[in-house]
């Protein structure tokens, strides 16, 4: 008897299976099997708590397999994803398949390469109850307050809408920003730049800074012109000279959140893309007999951990050895500090094996998990790397009493820079101190003179719109959210409309700004930062083993509770107005900015002034209006019935129709037919083709309903050899039969179809 394995994916079922041999069944469970139900609460409060799962709808056949594979294996290991998610999954499948709790069957790999698999396979462990009760935890207290608060805004603000833990949280995030930018008020300043020349002819770019004593700022014009009439009519002189060495130290190897930070700022990526393209990497990518097959890539990419194993440590600094010499590693092998919230389960992401080098398994790669392996691969190999060496000189220069600096950098030595992307030193905007400038050697005697003088206005401006990576990174340092929740969290509330994307930038809708500002008043805790940032290290003792399942779910809903009936009895019922979504488009009939509003088919454009002006127009997938020109419509070839007008073809929700040209003057329609040259079995006349729900075509009698001869399986010019009835083709089961009660005639047969539209 085989030993079963199962996992969660099925490309992680194909490399682990490669790995294991013949004596291993490997099969996916294809993620949860069980969860709460998501028609219904799901949640015994007055019990404990109690959860009520039941199935994942569509995972029978999955369930199945399982228990009847597992009936007849020698052993059974549970390897479901490291993390808390992966515990759970574990979990419910132990209670599935009948596996005690206590079973030594629960396996974990950091990485999937052959070496991590088998001895992980060797050393199984009993299931972490400890992190299944903090994934729980996470996920009765999300259902209440959906399950809660989403009725509270169905009454009062719109139906449909719905209220989460951590995605009301991160819309407020993005409302409180728009509002600042809203609320903005621009100050003016003033900036110097003065262009000195030495006696050789050498240009030196320097910039005002103030006194002696002090940094200055130049606030108006008035500021400048006092700074720019003193120093024209004062030489300029060398008053100090100062040089220095620096040394500027790679950054840690990536987590969770700096890889989706940086892989959206080089890449432009999406957060949700960065962790499906990572998934796809640590699952394993067939790289060819040259490399062994299918091998994992990288470490588990969810992770707030900067560990890394002396194992990769030792690799890296040999590859580094290799490549560039022994000067590009220090003599200690550099160790991060991880965050004292940090769960430390597992080591930071890395490369499974830092030999496989990027450009040589690109052919095996597609293009973007090209982009992020190289992006991984290259932040580890300079995490390990020794710092890049700066000469740095600053020069100030004084005139009038007043102090201008120049500063100068130069690379002594690479270091670290010498493998990882040496783009962030060309780009004074993320890296000032580094930029590399060069200003010629000078001495304090040396003589120079005032070229040109530059003074010019600025404004202050709002602080920039969060994008994925800026709202990740407010989100980690704040204790919001942990590594495998940031990308669910911006799809989420991005799916549901309260968040928009302007670009990259992420801009709250109308919704969100009221769903926002209703939260913070009625449940101003449950969108406080400090206390989601409670929560999550509320869990994070559950899952440590010092803290309670059923403590941590008391002590939030008996707040949550008082907040809640409080907020009912404030609001009543009272009716919250949703402002229109205005966009950039004019009503070509009265002048006014059109509106975003929902239908039954979608969003359209409408007129404000409706009922006064009632034009809309439909958009497409940008927002746009779709334009429609009266030469595109087709004529029909016939005249209205009503009022003699041309008729044209148009489009419905059932398809192609008549419609007189006229419309809305005269709104006669027909609908469009199309004969497909079969008689009608009842009674001789023409079958035609039409269009029912979903455009589905169906068949009928052109007489109908004086003939009621009707079909949705599609009538062919052929006789049946049995009864001589005609026959029918059923598309669905590519089959030709009969439909005479008594005959059943049929035969498999693939027939093209020419009468759909």
């Amino acid at each position: 008897m085989a030993n079963l394995v199962i996992v969660e994916s099925p490309s992680k079922a194909n490399t682990i299976k490669s790995y294991l041999g013949s004596n291993y069944k490997v099969i996916a469970s294809k993620g949860h099997i069980r969860d709460l139900p998501k028609s219904t609460f799901g949640v015994d409060i007055d019990n404990n708590f109690e959860p009520h799962y039941i199935n994942v709808r569509g995972k029978g056949d999955v369930i199945k397999l399982l228990k009847k594979e597992a009936k007849t294996a020698n052993k059974i290991f549970l390897a479901t994803d490291p993390d808390r998610e992966g515990e759970a999954i574990s979990w419910h499948l132990a209670n599935q398949l009948g596996i005690p709790l206590d079973r030594q069957c629960r396996v974990a790999f950091n990485e999937i390469t052959k070496t991590a698999v088998k001895e992980a396979i060797k050393h199984p462990v009993a299931i972490d109850e400890s992190l299944v009760n903090s994934q729980q935890a996470r996920r009765i207290l999300d259902r209440i307050v959906g399950y809660k608060l989403s009725p509270f805004l169905w009454k009062h603000v719109k139906s449909g809408l719905s209220a989460g833990r951590v995605q009301s949280v991160a819309t407020r995030i993005i409302s409180e920003r728009e509002e600042e930018i809203r609320s903005f008020k621009p100050k003016e300043y003033w900036l110097i730049k003065a262009d000195l020349i030495t006696e050789r002819g050498e240009e030196i770019k320097t910039k005002f800074y103030g006194t002696s004593e002090k940094e200055m700022k130049l606030n108006t014009e008035a500021d400048a012109l006092l700074v720019e009439n003193a120093v024209k009519n004062s030489p300029f002189a060398i008053k100090s000279i100062k040089k220095t060495q620096r040394n500027k130290n790679p950054l840690p190897p990536f987590i969770t959140s700096t890889l989706q930070q940086e892989a959206s700022r080089r890449l432009g990526f999406p957060t949700q893309k960065i962790m499906k393209i990572a998934q796809e990497l640590y699952e394993g990518i067939n790289l060819g007999s040259e490399y062994g097959g299918v091998q994992g890539l990288i470490t588990y990419m969810r992770t707030d951990s900067l560990r890394v194993s002396t194992v990769a440590q030792d690799a890296a600094r040999a590859l580094i050895s290799e490549l560039y010499g022994e000067d590009y590693f220090p003599h200690t092998p550099k160790q991060y500090k991880t965050k004292n919230n940090a769960q430390d389960a597992h080591e930071a992401i890395r490369p499974s094996n830092v030999n496989i080098i990027p450009k040589n398994i690109k052919k095996s790669l597609t293009n973007d998990q090209y982009k992020l392996y190289k992006l991984i691969w290259e932040r580890f190999m300079a995490s390990q790397m020794s710092a890049a060496v700066f000469n740095t000189v600053s020069v100030d220069f004084e005139s009038a009493g007043y102090i201008f600096k120049a500063n100068g950098n130069a690379l002594k030595f690479k270091g670290y820079l010498a493998i990882y992307d040496t783009v962030d030193l060309q780009s004074a905007e993320d890296n000032d101190d580094l930029v590399i400038t060069a200003i010629p050697a000078l001495v304090p005697s040396d003589k120079v003179t005032l070229d040109s003088f530059d003074k010019s206005q600025h404004f202050t401006e709002a602080p920039p719109r969060y994008n994925e990576a800026t709202l990740i990174k407010f989100l980690e340092e704040n204790g919001i959210g942990r590594p495998s929740t940031y990308a669910p969290i911006i799809t989420t509330i991005i799916s549901r409309n309260y968040v928009k994307h302007e670009g990259k930038s992420l801009v709250p809708t109308p919704i969100g700004d009221i769903t926002t500002k209703i939260m913070k008043e009625q449940f101003p805790e449950i969108v406080d930062y400090k206390f989601t940032a409670y929560m999550e290290d509320k869990f994070d003792m559950v899952a440590k083993g010092s803290a309670e399942l059923l403590d941590v779910l008391n002590e939030f809903y008996d707040k949550f509770k008082v907040s809640l009936e409080q907020a009912e009895s404030k609001t009543a019922e009272e009716e919250i107005e949703i402002p229109p979504e205005e966009s950039d488009y004019l009503c070509e009939k009265c002048g006014s900015k059109m509106v975003y509003k929902n239908g039954r088919f979608g969003r359209f454009l409408a007129c404000p002034n409706y009922p006064e002006c009632k034009n809309t127009k439909a958009i497409g997938k940008n927002g746009a209006p779709i334009e429609k020109k009266e030469d595109e419509e087709q004529l029909a070839g016939f005249k209205c019935e009503l009022c003699g007008g041309d008729m044209v073809i148009r489009s419905g929700r059932f398809g192609s129709f008549y419609a007189c040209k006229n419309y809305p003057t005269c709104k006669f329609t027909k609908q469009k037919v199309s004969k497909i040259g079969v008689a009608c079995p009842k009674c001789g006349a023409d079958i035609v083709a039409k269009h029912g729900k979903k455009k589905t075509l169906f068949y009928s009698c052109e007489r109908y309903p004086d003939c009621d001869f009707s079909s949705w399986d599609i009538p062919l010019d052929e006789k049946c050899p049995q009864c001589n009835s005609i026959l029918f083709y059923r598309k669905s089961r590519k089959t030709v039969l009969c439909l005479e009660k008594d005959c059943g005639y049929k035969r498999e047969e693939s027939i093209k179809e020419n009468n759909e539209e």
